[in-house]
């Protein structure tokens, strides 16, 4: 057997086990890691390129900061696993779906935020609701990045 078989065979079997325990690889799952992927590589351009990022004292790139959206990421994907586990606990299937989607959600909201820090024209109702959802989650008490960034 060829090492690149061996390889690819290594590959896919850890692949499967992974998209196994976290409900299978679907829709949901794809759009999430796609919308975390953007969302971290468009904050690195705010900080890199435009020097507008509001995780920095400086708005710069700081890899503190970057380290900190990475476990972010982590977490979100390790509290899917939890919900894919609840799942099949329950023998239900909606759980995961709901969490990803709230995950979702969450990134979309963030990519938007990155795009206006680099200059982009957002839609009026775009900002609107961002600045809507931004002052009730902070009227709920969730605590938002400029709050953990000062309890550091």
């Amino acid at each position: 057997m060829k090492i690149k078989d061996v390889l690819c065979t290594i590959t896919g079997t850890v692949g499967g086990v992974i998209a196994s325990l976290f409900g299978g690889w679907d829709a949901a799952i794809a759009t999430l890691i796609i919308c975390g992927c953007v969302d971290y590589i468009s904050g690195l351009v705010v900080a890199g390129v435009f020097h507008e990022s509001k995780k920095s004292e400086n708005g710069a790139l700081e890899s503190r900061a970057g380290w900190k959206g990475l476990c972010r990421k982590g977490m979100t994907l390790l509290i899917v696993l939890i919900a894919a586990c609840l799942d099949k606990m329950m023998s239900t299937t909606y759980i995961r779906d709901a969490v990803i989607i709230g995950f979702v959600a969450n990134e979309v909201i963030s990519i938007t935020e990155n795009a206006g820090l680099m200059g982009l024209p957002l839609p009026a109702a775009i900002t609107k609701a961002i600045d809507l959802l931004t002052s009730k989650a902070s009227k709920t008490g969730e605590t938002g990045d400029e709050d953990r960034r000062n309890q550091d």
